[in-house]
């Protein structure tokens, strides 16, 4: 199956009432894990990574191992550049062949991050990419490093932003935070069902880590058609490779590599599962 792009499978979703699962990765055996996973329950997927990221896997070593990983896969995936910072790197990422992009410009006033947002969408465009924004600010950072307030999304605000900027894919902020979460977070299904019903792009969920699955299943049902899965993974490939050490099965490096495949591929079998999105690629 070819490397795709984002909106297509946004839009079966959407019709179909699913979500696809946007997986963040760092490393071979990450993408490895993932893509065992989608190939074998024949889900479609997005295989992304955050700017923040960077300084551990660099665009120019992961960027081409990722986009070479969807091309090879038997079911549709689309690669995905998440929380972009810069336009330098945005533009990286869209000639290494990224098939969308996005800039974060949620912290932004409005009107500054629906300008910079469309110019992301224009640049996207050139390269026949998508391009996905952000309006509200979901909480956390997506390393983790910095304690972000939350604030909601104005569905009426959405609706002027997408108006706008035209982007083929909305995360909202309904109460979700990126990171490990304390507690379930308690999610404003109210502002999601409101804006589902202004906005025509598919809506997306950031901050999928901790989220009960009945909460991911009612965001689903009132119009979240991407969530986005970074912490989760990180933690089951950990977890996994620990597991390994503790039951002495790491007798070397290809060990320690086929620990690090399977704590991604548990994840993303689990998320699957829960998002409805098996069998639909």
């Amino acid at each position: 199956m070819p490397l795709v792009k984002m909106s297509p499978l946004l839009q079966k979703a959407r019709q179909e009432g699913y979500a696809v699962g946007s997986f963040s990765v760092a490393n071979m055996e990450m993408v490895l894990g993932v893509l065992k996973a989608v190939e074998e329950t024949k889900s479609p997927a997005i295989i992304q990574i955050a700017e923040v990221r960077l300084n551990h896997s660099p665009l120019e070593l992961i960027g081409p191992l990722m986009v070479a990983a969807a091309k090879a896969s038997s079911v549709p995936v689309a690669v995905h550049f998440d929380h972009g910072k810069t336009t330098e790197k945005i533009k990286q990422a869209l000639e290494i062949g990224f098939t969308s992009v996005m800039l974060d410009g949620s912290h932004l006033p409005f009107e500054e991050n629906a300008r910079i947002t469309a110019e992301t969408k224009q640049l996207a465009s050139e390269y026949d990419a998508d391009c996905e924004g952000e309006i509200g600010c979901v909480g956390g950072s997506e390393d983790g490093s910095e304690d972000i307030a939350i604030n909601c999304t104005s569905p009426v605000q959405a609706l002027e932003f997408y108006e706008k900027t035209g982007v083929d894919a909305l995360a909202v902020a309904i109460g979700n935070a990126h990171g490990n979460y304390k507690q379930a977070p308690k999610l404003r299904f109210d502002i999601l069902e409101e804006t589902a019903g202004l906005v025509k792009a598919p809506l997306v969920l950031h901050g999928g880590t901790g989220i009960l699955p009945d909460d991911f299943k009612k965001c689903i049902k009132l119009g979240i058609n991407k969530i986005n899965i970074a912490t989760a993974t990180f933690d089951s490939v950990e977890q996994s490779v620990r597991e390994a050490y503790a039951a002495q099965a790491i007798k070397g490096y290809y060990d320690l590599q086929t620990a690090e495949v399977e704590g991604a591929y548990r994840n993303a079998m689990k998320h699957i599962e829960i998002f409805g999105c098996a069998n639909k690629a």
